[in-house]
């Protein structure tokens, strides 16, 4: 049975398992890299869970982490009417189920019932054909494109910036 929920300081450490899974297996998806975050324990995971100003929310299948997305509200008088989508993965082995596009609608929907949010914004990488049509499929449109965004072990990756007008 699936479940999607939002997640608090008690899943930190099956989200530190997940999180660092992620960092290793697809590193040109994320931003941060698993040598950023190889040392976090479970407690540093905890409070950016905890946030009221951050909603995590994660797909467990029997108890499971296999999925997470994080939907951060802009916090500046001026950009209040943003959100971002940050942190998007889906385990390799539950992939093709619909848990991504069920995590990005769950975001979206909680965007939209937070006042005065009116735009969400993402990136994804520029090559990754499968996230882009996930997004492209919910409403997001591609509005630009960060040459080099991304290095890793020399090799640069470009991302598509997206946003959905809610």
């Amino acid at each position: 049975m699936m479940e999607i929920r939002r997640l608090n300081g008690g899943d930190a450490e099956g989200y530190r398992v997940l999180r660092h899974e992620a960092l290793l297996k697809n590193p040109e998806a994320f931003s941060s890299s698993y040598e950023d975050e190889m040392n976090y324990e479970a407690a540093d995971y905890s409070k950016r869970l905890d946030s009221q100003f951050t909603y995590t929310f994660g797909a467990f299948d029997e108890n499971q982490l296999v999925g997470v997305v994080s939907l951060v509200p802009e916090g500046k008088v001026k950009l209040k009417h943003r959100a971002n989508i940050f942190a998007m993965y889906v385990t390799s082995s539950q992939r093709g189920r619909g848990l991504g596009r069920e995590l990005v609608k769950t975001a979206i929907q909680q965007a939209a019932d937070i006042k005065n949010v009116e735009q969400i914004h993402l990136t994804v990488t520029s090559s990754n054909e499968r996230a882009k049509k996930l997004y492209t499929s919910l409403g997001f449109d591609t509005y630009g494109v960060e040459k080099n965004a991304l290095r890793i072990d020399g090799t640069y990756y470009n991302e598509d910036l997206m946003v959905l007008f809610l």
